[in-house]
């Protein structure tokens, strides 16, 4: 086990063992242990009471966070000519086609979020062996393959984030920084929760949401109570 530095070892004493806080303590727990010297991530890991193996019990969708991610989000928009203008005018910081599409096949991939339209698709099955292992395979059900790409890239640029259970029925999400006020963090981390409960497969039996753990990067992690959100 890694030795804990002096921050590290004052956050860990902030916290109290065994309690299980609400949102808003959590919150505000994390802005005061929070000690980097850039902008750290705050994160939520949501443990649920479904079986990812089975499609019936597969949880994944979008949520449109109320104070955005606090992130610049890069996005990539590969359309045809005639929706170039939409795209940039929505603010895409790419905007193209075949140009792009050779650029990945090099293997450049600098880029946060891709959207598409369905007629391009088809030129993008060859490059899922790039684009898949980095998550940035555009999907229609997280509604980055669609024909309104104006909609689809202010919805980004303004907080939109896509999340799915992993394997072990975890699902990982940035819900904002820690320069955010306790009340915007827990306000992007009510949204995604409120978002999860909606999304509860009909399959899933028992306690649906297991365990909360909201950290910023380097910080430890402090459990929520999820009878409490």
């Amino acid at each position: 086990m890694a030795k804990l530095n002096k921050n590290q070892k004052e956050a860990q004493a902030k916290i109290e063992k065994d309690k299980l806080y609400s949102l808003d303590e959590a919150s505000a727990l994390i802005k005061e242990i929070t000690k980097t010297k850039f902008d750290a991530s705050v994160d939520l890991a949501v443990r649920l009471g479904v079986d990812p193996r089975k499609a019936n019990q597969m949880v994944r969708g979008v949520v449109t966070l109320p104070h955005g991610t606090g992130k610049d989000v890069k996005v990539l928009a590969l359309v045809t000519p005639d929706k170039e203008a939409d795209a940039e005018k929505a603010g895409a910081d790419y905007v193209g086609l075949d140009e792009y599409l050779a650029k990945i096949k090099g293997g450049w991939t600098d880029v946060d979020v891709i959207i598409t339209m369905p007629s391009v698709m088809g030129k993008l099955g060859p490059l899922g062996r790039i684009l898949g292992p980095r998550g940035l395979m555009p999907n229609p059900k997280t509604g980055t393959v669609t024909m309104d790409i104006a909609k689809a890239v202010s919805e980004v640029k303004a907080g939109k984030i896509d999340f799915k259970v992993d394997k072990t029925g975890i699902v990982h999400a940035a819900i904002g920084k820690a320069s955010f006020s306790a009340e915007k963090i827990a306000g992007n981390a009510k949204e995604l929760l409120d978002t999860l409960n909606r999304l509860k497969p009909a399959a899933a039996k028992g306690v649906y949401m297991r365990s909360i753990f909201m950290s910023s990067t380097m910080s430890p992690s402090v459990q929520l109570d999820p009878k409490a959100v």
